[in-house]
């Protein structure tokens, strides 16, 4: 049999196929429950390869300990199914992404994404790795390479567009983002991927009255069963906190980002990440950290994600739990000793960063600013946007002030204020650096 878009598939049935479909369709969105869609395809034809891929993905791609196990037995599964030479490359990326593999894993579907450019999972599987492994050119690239072969109407067209525009926003194409990610939206107002890339536009130029508005309009439509609304909800923070009203970033938290206590790191890292921007500006933010760090401390001695690792350390440097911070600590240590991409992400990136958040909480401003110097040309190694690594470069700032380095307090913000001139954080930063 053949999908929507012509690919044949092994093992399905039409009623399996509209349930995978419809799970495609979710994780292209990031709505509803994808996970149970798929479920229900692999229950309609157990031996229907690419519906125990898509699982495998979901999983393998959750960043969590427990859920790579899952994606690990997804693999095994779907091996014994045989299936065409697209779909056993498929079946290899899982097995390298459960193995920790992240970068082979996105090699592996960069060559199925060029031999098939229909194939929207492993466009859509790519650019998350792409995504996870910070590969900025690569979230461009993947998917300008497929979508001369896409056209308007075609079943999740919408998403080459959202991806497309993340990508050209990652690598400062900002106008063309903005006007391709507005255009994923207006063909899908569900496309919670294609809301966040304008918003990352806005964010990087520095527009946060437009960002606030962009957020605010139709909302209904990227939060709406999205288990990426919570990542959505914290770039409407991060516009009020540029523009210094701490008040709108704290009800937010209260909200719609921390206020379900949510336990999933992806979730989690949004949480740390605006009470950390806080923290950096001297506001109180009461025991919200206490009860983050609380969700985050089973996790301590996972190590299994450096990024995930550098936003728990925020929370237990920001609850004041030192024995937290040293599990967390120690587990990357060994982290490092792997066989996996973690190692390098960790020792390249992760691990300095961590001790540079301790060190932060320890009052060693300088110490911090000793660990974050080197590392800023190569944080895109450990995953994650330019928004997010921005904590990097706010806490360094931060550090280098507190310091008493007039000079270095001073370069910095005049670096700061060049790539960000109507930022009124960046105005800050100058006047606090005596530049102002």
């Amino acid at each position: 049999m053949r999908d929507s878009l012509g690919l044949q598939v092994t093992g399905a049935t039409q009623s399996a196929i509209e349930h995978y479909e419809r799970a495609l369709h979710e994780l292209q969105c990031f709505i509803g429950d994808p996970v149970g869609s798929v479920e229900e395809a692999i229950a309609a034809a157990p031996g229907f390869v690419m519906a125990h891929v898509l699982k495998g993905y979901l999983y393998g791609l959750a960043t969590e300990r427990e859920a790579m196990a899952v994606a690990a037995d997804t693999h095994a599964a779907a091996q014994k199914l045989g299936g065409t030479a697209r779909e056993q490359g498929h079946v290899s990326a899982l097995g390298k992404l459960a193995a920790g593999r992240w970068h082979e894993a996105g090699a592996t579907l960069e060559d199925i994404s060029i031999e098939y450019p229909l194939d929207a999972l492993a466009l859509q599987a790519g650019h998350q790795v792409d995504f996870f492994t910070g590969n900025s050119r690569m979230l461009r690239d993947r998917i300008a390479r497929a979508l001369p072969s896409w056209s308007s109407g075609m079943l999740g067209h919408h998403a080459l567009l959202g991806m497309h525009a993340f990508g050209l926003e990652e690598t400062g194409d900002y106008a063309r983002a903005e006007a391709t990610g507005k255009r994923a939206v207006e063909i899908e107002p569900r496309d919670g991927w294609a809301q966040h890339a304008v918003a990352h536009v806005m964010e990087m130029q520095s527009r946060q009255r437009d960002g606030i508005s962009w957020m605010r309009q139709e909302s209904v439509g990227w939060t709406r069963e999205s288990f990426l609304q919570v990542h959505n909800w914290w770039h409407l923070a991060l516009f009020h906190y540029d523009l210094g009203e701490a008040g709108e970033v704290l009800a937010l938290f209260d909200g719609p980002i921390y206020g379900s206590r949510s336990t999933l790191a992806l979730n989690m890292v949004d949480a740390s990440a605006i009470l950390w921007r806080l923290h950096l500006g001297g506001v109180d933010v009461g025991d919200r950290w206490g009860e983050l760090a609380a969700n985050w401390l089973p996790k301590a001695g996972a190590a299994n994600y450096a990024f995930n690792d550098a936003h728990a350390m925020m929370a237990f440097v920001g609850a004041d739990m030192p024995g937290a911070a040293e599990t967390l600590i120690e587990a990357q240590r060994r982290a490092m000793g792997a066989a996996d991409d973690n190692a390098a992400f960790t020792r390249d990136v992760g691990h300095p960063v961590a001790l540079a958040i301790k060190a932060f909480g320890d009052g060693n401003h300088r110490e911090t600013v000793r660990l974050l110097r080197p590392i800023r040309a190569m944080a895109h190694r450990f995953g994650g946007s330019h928004a997010q690594r921005d904590f990097i470069d706010l806490t360094l700032i931060e550090a280098a002030l507190r310091s008493g380095d007039v000079a270095l307090s001073r370069a910095l913000a005049e670096e700061r204020f060049d790539a960000r001139p109507a930022s009124p954080l960046s105005r800050l930063f100058l006047e606090r650096a005596g530049q102002g």
